[in-house]
């Protein structure tokens, strides 16, 4: 006998509310359908509102972990609009804090797999580990979330030869520590049996379904943007594309981190290799009439921004397809056929950021079910038509 079970969207296993449901058979997975809109923040209509330097600190705030690849993404297509090419020194400092954001994105997330594993030593070696690259990113910019390291033109702040040394010597510990990590990660017999074979996408499924990330080159799908189309300083650095054929959140693990180990690699180069003089180039206050379309090898996968100029100081139109949005379709076909132990694996094995994900497309009315596009004006006067007949201390009507 089958039957549903809701996941969400408040739920101590989730961080932030999505809603999940899964039709099981037992302990058998057979159906998942996934929900979004609990969480819907409004800030591509917000951007509308801001001028081309204020939504760089907007961008910056659609997600904590990934805050610098929503800034660096917005930046790339503003600087296409403006035609302006920042100094070569400051593209290597912007991309050597792309790096490192990458870096602490997957010692979080490899900790992350450990806990929802039951392997929490790991966790706590993994999370240790983090402080390393968090206080590297807090020398270069004052912070260790939030890093406002750029500016269209160029990034904000220079980094000396101190700096550089602490950054290399940092690596060399954390290169070492994440080689031990993968022996754990591929060899240790009662965390590769629970991890191993479960979420299966076959190499087929993640093309057909567009996974992006990690996802996709556990998969055996060697799609990297960095080598697909490289941009900034890419096409300048000596790294490999790292996949597993394996399909599974054991994959998933594995390339994690090699691509720990790659992105090692690339800081070293940057650090040794950045070129002198300027950081920045002073921008244009308008952009011209016109679009572009910027992507970015985010940690978590493709970061697309679209972005359209009226020609005024203030985008007409900001449109973010964030990598979570993109591996959605694949995470409901990971989920089938798993059994109900394995849901927080899976769901955690695409590294989620439901925040980044969230959309309002359309509404569905409760009485006849049928869907329709929801204007901002229709939107705004429902709201306050809901609120003027929603209790307030006892009154039923407008409190006002």
């Amino acid at each position: 006998m089958s039957f549903q079970i809701p996941i969400g969207p408040q739920h101590p296993a989730l961080k932030e509310p999505i809603s999940l449901r899964m039709t099981v058979d037992g302990e058998v997975i057979t159906d998942a359908d996934i929900r979004l809109g609990y969480n819907h923040r409004g800030l591509e209509k917000l951007a509308e509102e801001k001028t081309w330097v204020q939504n760089i600190y907007l961008t910056e705030r659609i997600c904590g972990i990934c805050s610098h690849s929503h800034a660096t993404c917005y930046v790339q297509a503003v600087e296409k609009l403006m035609e302006i090419m920042p100094p070569r020194r400051g593209l290597y400092i912007r991309y050597l804090v792309s790096e490192l954001e990458r870096v602490h994105s997957h010692l979080l997330w490899l900790g992350v797999a450990g806990h929802e594993a039951g392997f929490d030593s790991f966790f706590m070696y993994t999370w240790r580990d983090r402080e390393i690259v968090m206080d590297l990113l807090e020398m270069i910019s004052g912070n260790r979330v939030h890093y406002a390291m750029n500016t269209i033109g160029g990034v904000r702040r220079d980094i000396d030869e101190g700096q550089k040394a602490k950054i290399l010597e940092g690596v060399v510990t954390l290169r070492k520590r994440s080689e031990y990590y993968f022996g754990i990660g591929a060899n240790e017999p009662s965390f590769v049996a629970r991890i191993a074979g479960v979420g299966m996408l076959t190499k087929q499924q993640a093309i057909d379904l567009c996974a992006v990330g990690p996802v996709a080159r556990a998969s055996g799908v060697a799609r990297d943007v960095r080598k697909e189309d490289p941009y900034a300083v890419y096409d300048e650095l000596d790294f490999n594309v790292c996949t597993s054929d394996s399909c599974d959140v054991l994959g998933r693990v594995v390339v994690r981190v090699m691509e720990l180990l790659q992105s090692y690699n690339m800081i070293e180069q940057m650090v040794k290799g950045l070129p002198d003089g300027d950081i920045v180039v002073k921008a244009p206050r308008k952009a011209k009439p016109g679009e572009a379309l910027s992507r970015y090898e985010a940690p978590r996968g493709e970061n697309v921004h679209y972005i359209k100029s009226n020609g005024t100081d203030k985008p007409e139109r900001l449109k973010v397809r964030a990598p979570t949005l993109g591996n959605y379709p694949a995470t409901m076909v990971m989920l089938k056929k798993g059994f109900i132990a394995d849901i927080p694996l899976i769901f955690a094995a695409i590294d989620p950021c439901i925040c980044c994900a969230e959309r309002a497309v359309t509404l569905i009315s409760a009485r006849s079910g049928e869907e329709s596009v929801v204007t901002m004006s229709d939107l705004r006067r429902q709201a306050l038509d809901r609120s003027k007949n929603t209790p307030v201390k006892g009154k039923s009507v407008w409190p006002f």
